[in-house]
């Protein structure tokens, strides 16, 4: 199945919200006396669609549809415009409308859609970052397991002490890639635990070090410190490291995911945003409002627990399958 074909299918809730919304939006336009039916214009024309003249009351209908698909005001209200500019009075269809509302996510998208960067200097030093729950443990074993099948060697660092949980997830991601996962005992310093893996990475010449990190907001105070003392940690065995900071973010939290990005770019210096959850969700417009708000790189996204369920974010298929077209 290819990866097109599971972003349609799996966000049915996104897909579905906002195309039934636009066939809605077209379909509750009555008739006026001075024209006839659509039924008969559409058959006059070579086509059953219905049509309806874009108005300033559906402008304001579509709107509110892209609000509540979690696309933002500021991002809806900006994106209407566009759609408005040079359709305004015309007769427009449903398939109009998503083709119209695609190109104009898709606009927004291409400019962050980047690939996770590969340097040359090895080991790469790959910090991951989010809230707990937002599928940073589970994208760290994908991210190992990927880079591992195209001939890299990988090191994973369990810097989330505090879960036992996590850790253990990472051991068996770890396991099934065959990439080596470094721990400590419960409640040991993280930074202790990145320092002995980078070294270790550099003794064996690996390619890549991806490191967890807890994800505790409950103090933020904490929190900073302990990924700014990891960082000054790294950075006496290499003084460019880390060379990504990923914010790893859950779909289902919607508008949340603003608030959690701002947290974040306080807390360390991301680099780059992965989404995951698309699969579970009608939010996942948000990721096109985070997209208009910060300008972050989008590396890759997620719809499912298995490993070829996170892809490269290509923003023309993200587009179609929000909309509910077809590749």
């Amino acid at each position: 199945m290819s990866f097109f074909k599971k972003l349609r299918d799996r966000m049915f809730r996104s897909s579905d919200r906002i195309g039934q919304g636009l066939d809605d939006l077209v379909a509750e336009a009555p008739p006026t006396p001075a024209e006839p039916p659509r039924g008969l214009i559409g058959r006059l024309m070579g086509s059953a669609e219905p049509a309806r003249v874009l108005d300033d009351a559906m402008l304001e209908s579509l709107e509110e549809l892209l609000i509540q698909a979690d696309l933002g005001v500021e991002t809806a209200l900006r994106v209407t415009a566009n759609i408005a500019e040079g359709r305004m009075g015309r007769r427009i269809t449903a398939t109009d409308l998503r083709q119209a509302l695609a190109e104009e996510v898709a606009r927004i998208l291409d400019t962050v859609a980047r690939p996770l960067p590969i340097y040359p200097r090895r080991p790469q030093v790959v910090l991951v970052v989010g809230v707990n729950g937002s599928g940073k443990t589970t994208t760290i074993g994908k991210l190992a397991s990927q880079f591992r099948a195209a001939g890299k060697s990988v090191v994973i660092a369990a810097g989330d002490t505090f879960r036992a949980a996590a850790v253990d997830q990472l051991r068996i991601w770890g396991d099934r890639a065959g990439v080596p996962v470094m721990t400590a005992p419960e409640g040991s310093d993280p930074a202790s635990l990145a320092f002995d893996a980078l070294t270790r990475a550099r003794e064996t010449g690996a390619d890549l070090l991806l490191i967890d990190t807890a994800g505790r907001l409950q103090n933020r105070a904490d929190l900073m410190e302990e990924l700014a003392k990891i960082v000054r940690v790294l950075k006496k065995v290499d003084p460019e490291a880390p060379h990504n900071t990923l914010l790893v973010l859950d779909a289902t939290t919607g508008q949340n995911a603003l608030a959690q990005v701002e947290i974040f770019r306080k807390i360390a210096q991301v680099t780059g945003l992965v989404m995951t959850k698309l699969d579970g969700t009608a939010k996942g417009g948000v990721l096109v409002a985070l997209a208009d708000r910060f300008g972050l790189p989008i590396h890759a996204i997620g719809v499912g627990e298995q490993i070829d369920d996170l892809a490269p974010f290509d923003p023309q298929d993200f587009a179609r399958a929000l909309v509910g077209l077809d590749a």
